[in-house]
């Protein structure tokens, strides 16, 4: 009866644990981006709402930060010029909420 019982709870977990090692892995926020409308001279690095922000051509970046994306979007655009791409740990800004953020 312990090898039988033994079999099907080794059995059970095997199938609980299946579905999640063949799931694909989720990535882990990798922190805010921003596209420039016109890329920069040189590149810059820049502290926006306490982070540093490192910008190359049209292309900036900071690690993740617990802050709403309007208001971050915002802080960029005043430092870095108007955007064509926004993206937050939360996602991508639509068009509207990017032209609100660029004003």
């Amino acid at each position: 009866m312990a090898r039988t019982l033994s079999a099907t709870l080794l059995a059970t977990l095997a199938t609980l644990a299946l579905p999640a090692a063949l799931a694909p892995a989720r990535a882990a926020p990798a922190g805010w981006t921003a596209t420039l409308r016109e890329p920069l001279a040189q590149p810059r690095h820049d502290i926006v709402n306490s982070v540093v922000w490192t910008c190359t051509g049209m292309q900036c970046t900071a690690p993740a930060q617990d802050s709403r994306p309007a208001i971050v979007c915002r802080k960029v655009v005043q430092k870095f010029g108007p955007l064509t791409r926004f993206t937050s740990p939360a996602g991508e800004l639509d068009a509207a909420a990017l032209a609100k953020c660029n004003g």
